[in-house]
């Protein structure tokens, strides 16, 4: 008895010492969880959506058949709309949102929950054309999974797959059934029109799935190899009646769903209901225990409940989950931190909900928040499994619009991801020998994130935060800065000597912020004929073509003013990010002189940093996109030295002086920048012009190794002023 009363007595000061112990901010990782499914949204993002760096993708889903697809999730780290696990994870963000609406509520992340459920079932609305009809997919998964890029400009044909009573499906019928009943309850204080709705298509769905059974996969044969049900479809028969029980409160769809628990598979040739595996999108009875031990308070319901939740928490005759040496649990390499997530979602309910047991919940409560701070980065390895959250987190994982990529591969460029995926867990550790993680987003197994690995830890996070707390990001999201030039120019010399010179330009499509098809680009080509003009010839002696290399780029030579000219190239072909060469395209400009026209592109604005041994990227050669300027320099009128002596600015001919006479107008002067640059475009001098600054600048240190030099004046009014002088 005394024994009795010490172990109660240490539960109690186990749960008391573990309100005071918030190891994390869950507030936040809850916000950055949510986070992600705007991420994968699919078709017209809703002016709701927080990601800066998505746009549109897929606005012709269904129109194979006629129909409307649109909407939904992407899959994973690809771009099939898969309905089967898309449903099972808006059935449980939606339980997790139930249970926890006041920790949602409190966080400031309830409308953001409902308002991301909501965008789901709208699409799983229009899938379901029939009352026996139901489009389950979206692309299809060999294709998608040959190509490497971002949704908005997948390039490959998007097939439409359904069920219906010739081809059915149970396991995808039930199931979609469950999510349109749980987001019911939901919504139904906000849109009963709406909630109504999503329960009367759900009865439709579970009777079909009820009356014509079959597995799903059967019918949609493409996603037998990615999300078959081998659990086939019994447990989502008791899974989608139970929710349409809780829905409804009608008893026929609880009879329904206690007449066909007994049917749910066993534990090996036992009588006792399985139990050694997790609650997933593949198999809900582990679920469908906790519900309906919830709902009907049965003793048959908690037993299996709690031998499953024994199993991975505690130990059923002695025998509990394999786990990693950090204490994982380890049911298999692929996403291992989405299974414990799972179990720990199914604890958390269960000590809460269902059993009045302090030791039963002291168990279960521990089990959770021990697996959920492993997962954000109180582990072995101590990082982060969440992406953009907590210490050293996994933030290039294995997903193809967070990488950027521009050709194709997945292996880049870029190196480092285009992107940070706030709040997606990756599958975590896949040897139960270790808790070891490489951060390679070629590592499929152990680095992929997906739509339902973040479903039950969503659920979680928003308990613990319930309980220890935890303020969200006040200035979560900020909107991304692109990390590289999108659109540039990218040039070499193919030849250049006195009698003329060829010049190789790419314009490249590397967007992603977000990524998009580009088919109004031209660039500009400036240069300097001012050698050509004191020998007393003009710009007629001057052979300029264009070479389209089997594009129709047109081309238009105009002046800039004085000596400065400027090839327009327009007309070029669109270019996408989708692919090399399809993200690029070349012309080239071809300069010939006559004897006795001096030709020296030394003194060109466009030549700077163009060499002949390599492609590089060219500043000055800007790219517009629709006549808006998009990438690198105007000369910005290449002034004259007695131009720029107007402006009050003064530059000695004779560099090797190496001083800048500051004089004139200085509220022009006020808060400007001088830069000198060399003929390859690299900065040799650069210093911030300060309030009223005059008199002379010391400019001692830099090597005047070369002859001509380009000085660039900013002002404080954003004027740019540029002058080539040259060394006597």
């Amino acid at each position: 008895m005394k024994r009795n009363q010490l172990n109660l007595f240490l539960v109690v000061l186990s749960l008391y010492c573990g309100q005071l112990i918030a190891q994390f901010n869950y507030g936040e990782a809850l916000q950055k969880a949510l986070f992600f499914y705007e991420v994968q949204q699919s078709g017209e993002l809703p002016d709701w959506n927080r990601v800066s760096w998505r746009g549109d993708s897929a606005l012709e889903d269904g129109s194979d058949v006629g129909l409307d697809l649109t909407g939904g999730w992407y899959d994973a780290g690809d771009h099939v709309k898969f309905n089967f696990p898309m449903a099972y994870s808006v059935t449980t963000l939606a339980w997790g949102a139930i249970e926890y609406e006041d920790a949602y509520r409190d966080s400031g992340q309830l409308d953001i929950i409902k308002r991301n459920l909501r965008f789901v079932t709208d699409y799983l609305l229009k899938c379901h054309t029939a009352p026996n009809e139901l489009y389950g997919q979206v692309g299809n998964g060999g294709v998608d999974h040959g190509w490497w890029g971002s949704p908005e400009v997948y390039p490959r044909e998007r097939p439409s797959y359904k069920i219906d009573e010739a081809n059915p499906g149970s396991d995808l019928a039930a199931e979609t059934a469950a999510a349109m009943a749980a987001v019911s309850i939901l919504l139904k204080d906000d849109d009963p029109t709406y909630s109504a709705t999503l329960v009367t298509h759900a009865k439709q769905l579970y009777n079909f799935a009820d009356n014509f059974r079959d597995e799903y996969s059967n019918s949609i044969t493409d996603a037998a190899g990615f999300y078959r049900s081998f659990s086939s479809y019994q447990d989502e028969l008791v899974w989608g009646a139970s929710w349409l029980y809780r829905a409804t409160n009608e008893a026929q769809y609880l009879d329904k769903a206690e007449s066909e628990y007994d049917n749910l598979q066993r534990e090996g040739q036992s009588t006792i209901a399985k139990y050694k595996e997790a609650f997933s999108w593949d198999d809900k009875a582990y679920g469908a225990y906790v519900l309906l031990a919830e709902l009907t308070g049965k003793d048959k319901y908690k037993e299996d409940a709690e031998r499953n939740l024994d199993y991975f928490s505690f130990n059923v005759n002695g025998e509990s989950v394999p786990t990693t040496p950090g204490g994982l649990p380890h049911l298999r390499q692929w996403g291992t931190v989405r299974y414990a997530s799972n179990v720990s979602l199914l604890s958390v309910i269960y000590a809460d909900k269902v059993t009045t047991d302090p030791v039963k919940q002291a168990r279960y409560g521990d089990f959770a928040k021990r697996m959920v701070d492993y997962a954000l980065g109180d582990n072995p390895i101590n990082r982060s499994f969440m992406v953009g959250f907590g210490n050293n987190p996994a933030n290039d994982p294995h997903h193809r619009a967070n990488s950027g990529n521009w050709t194709n591969s997945q292996s880049g460029p870029p190196e480092v991801a285009s992107h940070v995926i706030f709040g997606a867990v990756v599958g975590g550790p896949k040897s139960p020998d270790n808790d070891d993680f490489v951060d390679d987003r070629g590592e499929f197994i152990a680095n992929e994130v997906a739509c339902d690995y973040n479903a039950a830890i969503t659920g979680v996070l928003a308990r613990m935060y319930g309980e220890f707390g935890g303020d969200p990001l006040s200035d979560f999201p900020v909107d991304e800065v692109p990390s590289r030039s999108e659109i540039r120019s990218v040039s070499k010399f193919n030849s250049n000597n006195p009698f003329g010179s060829t010049i190789r330009i790419l314009i490249q499509n590397r967007t992603a912020w977000p990524a998009r098809v580009t088919d109004k680009l031209s660039y500009r080509y400036f240069f300097d004929i001012s050698e050509g003009i004191a020998a007393g010839k003009t710009i007629d002696d001057y052979d300029i073509s264009l070479n389209g290399v089997g594009s129709s780029a047109q081309m238009e030579i105009k002046s800039a003013g004085g000596s400065i000219y400027y090839a327009e190239i327009t007309n070029l072909p669109s270019i996408a990010p989708i692919g090399d060469p399809q993200f690029r395209t070349e012309t080239q400009i071809n300069v010939r002189v006559q004897n006795g026209v001096p030709y020296d592109t030394s003194n060109d604005w466009s030549a700077q940093g163009i060499n002949e041994s390599e492609d590089l990227e060219s500043e000055n050669i800007p790219v517009y996109d629709d006549g808006v300027l998009v990438f690198g320099n105007e000369p910005g009128g290449l002034l004259s030295v007695d131009d720029i002596n107007e402006s009050g600015l003064v530059v000695y001919p004779n560099p090797s002086k190496r001083v800048l006479n500051i004089s004139g107008d200085t509220s022009v002067l006020q808060n400007g920048k001088i830069v000198i640059t060399g003929i390859l475009g690299n900065t040799i001098y650069n210093k911030s012009i300060t309030n009223n600054t005059t008199g002379t600048i010391a400019i001692n240190t830099i090597d005047f190794a070369s002859g001509v030099y380009f000085l660039n004046l900013t002002t404080n009014e954003g004027r740019q002023l540029t002058s080539k002088f040259v060394k006597e």
